[in-house]
């Protein structure tokens, strides 16, 4: 995989790298496994959401009247 960044976006995360002592492999990676598990919760959720929606549709419209 090749990753192409903008001369802004390189400047940034070199800068990012330098303050923090790692690379900037190492911070294009973790950002990267922080998008994945954040979209991967998030994916959780509205099944979550779903599931009780589809399995209680009648108790929450009623809660919603109350």
């Amino acid at each position: 995989m090749t990753l192409r960044l903008t001369d802004d976006e390189t400047d940034a995360l070199r800068r990012r790298a330098e303050a923090e002592d790692r690379s900037m492999q190492e911070i294009a990676r973790a950002a990267v496994r922080e998008y994945v598990e954040r979209h991967d919760r998030t994916d959780d959720v509205d099944r979550a959401a779903a599931w009780v929606t589809e399995n209680f549709r009648e108790a929450l419209d009623r809660l919603g009247r109350a």
